[in-house]
Order: structure tokens, then sequence, then C-alpha cells
């Protein structure tokens, strides 16, 4: 098998970074978490914040065995598999092996291709730029809208009423946007509470 194969199976993947840290927004803000940035996005936000991320083939791509390996060093178990966007590829081949580490699994996606993988905890964060996989919807643990206009509130709805029960609701300002926006959001959950805010508490902490 050569290794574009691999990457089709999901045995070798793009890594453009991975680092340890604290997860810095959503509902597990705070943990320490080992990040897997997989290079390659179809996604295109405006407003990304790593959009050296969007060209898979900059990147060097490893085997998932050193991929796993890396991740192996550190004290802290929760691993979380972002982008890019990640589901661009298999991921079914890349959680086992975690899973057979020892680590617990999150996904930080804006759901725009076929779900894959065994997660503990699935992120989904839709974009405007690109519909959601349909897929996406019954996985999702936690819903997470960004913020950057007026506009995005009814957006967040949208995906609210498709996404299960159980799944938990965050509206996140956009950082460039946040002075402007953040009263808004603020009332918005005080009269819809069954909305929380997640801000993005690492770029407050100045950490990766």
């Amino acid at each position: 098998m050569d290794k574009k194969q691999k990457i089709e199976e999901g045995l070798m993947l793009p890594v453009m970074e991975a680092f340890y840290t604290v997860q810095g927004e959503g509902m597990h803000a705070g943990n320490p978490a080992y990040f897997i940035r997989l290079g390659g996005c179809d996604v295109g936000c405006v407003w990304c914040d790593v959009k050296e991320s969007w060209e898979a083939d900059k990147w060097p791509v490893l085997a998932i065995e050193e991929i796993v390996g890396k991740a192996l060093v550190y004290p802290g178990k929760m691993v979380v598999i972002t982008g890019g966007e990640p589901l661009m590829y298999k991921l079914g081949p890349l959680t086992a092996l975690l899973k057979e580490r020892g680590f617990t699994t999150h996904i930080e996606t804006s759901g725009a291709h076929p779900f894959s993988g065994n997660f503990d905890w699935v992120c989904f964060s839709p974009k405007k730029f690109k519909a959601p996989h349909p897929s996406i919807y019954d996985h999702a643990d936690e819903l997470k809208v960004v913020i950057y206009h007026k506009s995005d509130f009814d957006f967040a709805e949208k995906h609210a009423a498709l996404v299960n029960k159980a799944c938990k609701k965050l509206i996140q300002p956009e950082w460039s946007k946040s002075s402007q926006m953040l009263q808004s959001i603020i009332n918005y959950v005080k009269n819809h509470p069954d909305w929380k805010i997640s801000l993005q508490t690492h770029k407050f902490m100045d950490i990766p």
C-alpha cells in the first residue's frame, strides 16, 4: 500500500502541528489536552486563525503509530483532534489506536464531511461557508457556534434544532468581534437559558 492509499485509509495523516496544552474553550475548557492539528480544510472561514492549515500538502504525512507515540510522552490522556477540518480523513484507525493506548478522544469539527472515528466527545462547530454533512447531528455532544454577526444567532438555532437533545449548546464570540458582540451574546444567553457562553480562555491567558 503506497502513501496515498494509506492516507485514504486513515493509516497516515498530514499533521500541521501537535502540542500539549490546556483546552481553552468549550465544555472541557481548563483541562490539559494534547492537540493533533491535521492539515487540510475546504471550509474557508474568513476569520480562521489557522489559515496556514488549509493546504494539506504543506505538512508532513505521519503514520498513526508515530502520531500516537508522540502523545504518549505527556501525562495528560485527553487528545483533541482538530484542523483544518479533521473529518476530511477517515479517523477510525487513529482513534482506535489512541483508545487502545489509554486516551480519551475528542474532536473539534465543522462537520462538513461524513463522520468517522470513535470519539468520547464531539464538538460540532458548524460554519456558514460549507454546510455540515447530515451524519454529524446524531454524534454531536457539544454544539459550539461562533458569533461573528447578529445573524449568527438564527444560524445557531437552526443547527440546535437538528442535534440530539443531550447536546450541550454554546455560543462563542469570534475573537476580533468580541467587544462588539459580547453584550448581545450575554443578553441572548440570559433570554435563552438552554445556551451557555464559551470564551477562548487560552487567548486571554496567552497560551497555545
